[in-house]
């Protein structure tokens, strides 16, 4: 009897009545039902973590915004003020330079400027997590995303940007992910994985160029460190998550929560 058109159990796409398996993602029609259900579970996973980084990001700009309204510093459209910034975890040449804030390169990535500065950031994540998440696993997301921001902050700071904030330099990172994933991956899928994030690093060029005060050194640094992290870590289709990779997760997560309650007893014993 001839098999019928369905859609892929991964990458949700019409698999053609006459393919084995789906010309975008690679994914066998006969792909037994647990292998959907495990790539599901990974999916809730990520999902989870990507809901903790969002918390931790709005956490911490409610308490900047806490320290500058108590300083009186906190301007137009919540904009905290740069002393308590500093005081939290800014990083750039004038925090390390002068005073050896080195762990700043990570607590950076989760301090934000004002209310429309997180939005946008928080936006973009929620859009580019999940699909590095289905690509590459949720322990190598969360990896990409932490060390990718160091990355494109070392950059910036080589760059000479004396004072920078934001989560952006660590969701370029997944977006160079996805340039590599697509480019690597090849076929009618990873073209078109590869056409839209060519369109995003576009976006943030031009947005770059548009307005002043970007970070494109951090932007910039942020996407160069994605693709060779991303290329270091491997994707699903070429290895499956093992220990390792969660291993590695959890060291970024445990360092990161380090960083950022030092940052938050640092600031408040200095006020």
């Amino acid at each position: 009897m001839k098999q019928r058109a369905i859609l892929c159990p991964r990458c949700r796409r019409l698999v053609g009545s006459e393919e084995a398996t789906c010309s975008w993602c690679g994914t066998s029609r006969s792909a037994p039902w647990w292998q959907f259900m495990n790539w599901s579970r990974g999916a809730l996973d990520g999902e989870w973590l990507i809901k903790a980084i969002i918390t931790v990001n709005v956490l911490f700009f409610a308490i900047s915004l806490v320290m500058s309204a108590r300083s009186g510093g906190v301007s137009g459209f919540l904009s905290p003020g740069q002393s308590n910034l500093l005081l939290l975890g800014a990083t750039g040449t004038y925090p390390i330079d002068h005073f050896g804030r080195y762990w700043t390169l990570i607590s950076a990535s989760y301090l934000h400027g004002g209310i429309l500065h997180l939005v946008f950031n928080l936006m973009a994540l929620k859009q580019i997590a999940p699909q590095v998440t289905g690509e590459f696993g949720t322990s190598r997301m969360f990896t990409i995303y932490t060390v990718g921001g160091v990355i494109g902050y070392v950059v910036s700071y080589l760059a000479g940007v004396p004072f920078t904030i934001g989560a952006s330099a660590a969701i370029c990172a997944l977006i160079g992910s996805l340039l590599y994933y697509g480019k690597s991956r090849g076929g009618a899928y990873g073209s078109s994985v590869y056409r839209e994030v060519s369109g995003w690093v576009i976006s943030l060029f031009i947005f770059g160029l548009m307005f002043p005060g970007i970070n494109n050194w951090g932007h910039g640094g942020g996407i160069l460190g994605g693709i060779v992290f991303g290329a270091l870590v491997g994707y699903n289709e070429r290895r499956r998550e093992n220990s390792f990779d969660r291993v590695l997760a959890l060291l970024c997560a445990l360092v990161t929560l380090g960083v950022l309650g030092w940052a938050v007893m640092g600031a408040y014993l200095y006020s």
